[in-house]
C-alpha cells in the first residue's frame, strides 16, 4: 500500500444509521492517498460491525473502549502514519475534492497549521435559525487574518471539516480534555502558538445536526463553558496589554459583558472602564469601575468588545476602525 498523505481520524459511537454513508464519502477520495482510522468509542449498536465490514486496505478499525472523544482522538493521532491529519465524524458527509484542495492550501503556505473549509449544515428535522447563523458566520471566515481576528468570539472552524499538520498538533500537545469544547481549545492554542488557520473557499462537508448531538446537550459546549474557556485563553493576552501600560476597557456593561468580566477577574485580569451607548448607564459604575461614553475613549484605552446584541459586534468594530483604531493593536472582539 502507498504511504498515506493524509490520515483521516474518524471516531464514532452509536451511529449505525449514518456511519456507512460517512465512511463511503471519505473513501470516495482517490486523488490523494489516505488512510481512515475508524475508532469505535464504545458503541452499543451495530456501528463497529459496519466499520469492520469495509473491504478496503485504507481502513484501519480501532477501539478506544469508550474512553471518550478526546482520548479516542489521541489514540487515532498516535496511530496515524501521515504528516497531515483530517477530521471526520460518523454522521457527516465529506464532499469530493475536499482533501486535495486542503492539502494544496497547506502545502503552499508553511505558516498554516490548519485548513478548514465551508460547510453545509443539514438536519433530519428542523435546522434552527441560530445554528444557521453560526454556520454562515464560520463560512465567511476564510483568511488567516479573519480567523485570528475572531478567534475569541467562538470556534471559527467546523471540527470535522479540517485538515491539520501533524506537527502543529504535536507542537501544542495534541487534544486536551477538560470542561470545555476540545476543538475551540485547540484552535485557541494554535493561535497562541502563532500557527495560522484558514479555509478553502469551497464547501467541503455536509454537517449533520440531529437531536441529542453533543454540541447541543453536553455542558462542555454550553455558554458557561465557552465563557470560562475564553477567559482562560484571553487573560494572558490582556495581561500583556496591561504590561504595555494600556488601560483595559470593556465595550459593553450588560449581563454578557459582566459575566465575561467576572470570568476574566478569576484569572487576575480586571477592566478599568466600561463603555456604553445607553445614556441611562453612562456616568454610572459597572463592577466598581466607571461607565463612559464612546467619545471618552483615549489612545490609552485597549478596548475589548463584549456585547451580546445581534449585529452589535460589526457596528462597534466599524466605529472603532473609523475612529482610527487598529484591530489587534488597539482593540479586539471577544463575543
Amino acid at each position: 500500500m502507498i504511504a498515506p498523505a493524509i490520515s483521516v481520524l474518524l471516531p464514532f459511537r452509536d451511529v449505525e444509521d449514518t456511519l456507512e454513508e460517512a465512511m463511503r464519502s471519505v473513501l470516495a477520495e482517490h486523488d490523494v492517498a489516505i488512510e481512515v482510522l475508524a475508532i469505535d468509542d464504545g458503541s452499543s449498536d451495530r456501528s463497529l460491525s459496519i466499520a469492520s465490514s469495509f473491504d478496503d486496505p485504507r481502513v484501519r478499525v480501532l477501539s478506544s473502549g469508550g474512553a471518550g472523544l478526546v482520548a479516542t482522538l489521541e489514540l487515532a493521532r498516535n496511530q496515524a502514519r501521515a504528516d497531515f491529519l483530517a477530521r471526520m465524524d460518523g454522521d457527516d458527509v465529506s464532499l469530493p475534492g475536499r482533501f486535495g484542495a486542503q492539502l494544496d492550501r497547506l502545502a503552499n503556505d508553511a505558516a498554516l497549521g490548519v485548513v478548514g473549509g465551508r460547510v453545509e449544515a443539514f438536519s433530519d428535522g428542523v435546522l434552527g435559525e441560530g445554528l444557521q447563523r453560526y454556520v454562515d458566520w464560520q463560512n465567511q471566515l476564510t483568511t488567516p487574518a479573519d480567523h485570528a481576528r475572531d478567534v475569541f468570539v467562538e470556534a471559527t472552524l467546523c471540527h470535522p471539516s479540517v485538515l491539520m499538520r501533524a506537527s502543529a498538533l504535536d507542537a501544542v500537545g495534541g487534544y486536551r480534555a477538560g470542561p470545555f469544547a476540545e476543538d475551540w481549545d485547540l484552535w485557541l492554542r494554535l493561535d497562541a502558538a502563532g500557527l495560522g488557520v484558514a479555509k478553502v473557499e469551497q464547501t467541503v462537508l455536509r454537517w449533520r445536526h440531529r437531536e441529542g448531538r453533543a454540541t447541543f446537550s453536553d455542558p462542555r459546549y454550553g455558554e458557561e463553558a465557552h465563557r470560562e474557556l475564553r477567559a482562560l485563553h484571553l487573560s494572558p493576552r490582556l495581561s500583556r496589554v496591561r504590561s504595555a501600560r494600556r488601560r483595559l476597557t470593556c465595550w459593553g456593561a450588560g449581563p454578557i459583558a459582566r459575566r465575561n468580566a467576572r470570568a476574566l477577574e478569576a484569572h487576575g485580569v480586571a477592566f478599568e472602564r466600561f463603555v456604553e451607548i445607553d445614556p441611562r448607564r453612562i456616568g454610572g459604575v459597572c463592577r466598581g469601575t466607571p461607565i463612559i461614553a464612546p467619545g471618552d475613549l483615549t489612545a490609552e484605552d485597549f478596548v475589548v468588545v463584549l456585547v451580546g446584541a445581534r449585529g452589535a459586534r460589526a457596528e462597534i468594530r466599524a466605529a472603532l476602525i473609523g475612529g482610527g483604531r487598529s484591530e489587534g493593536d488597539d482593540f479586539l472582539c471577544a463575543t
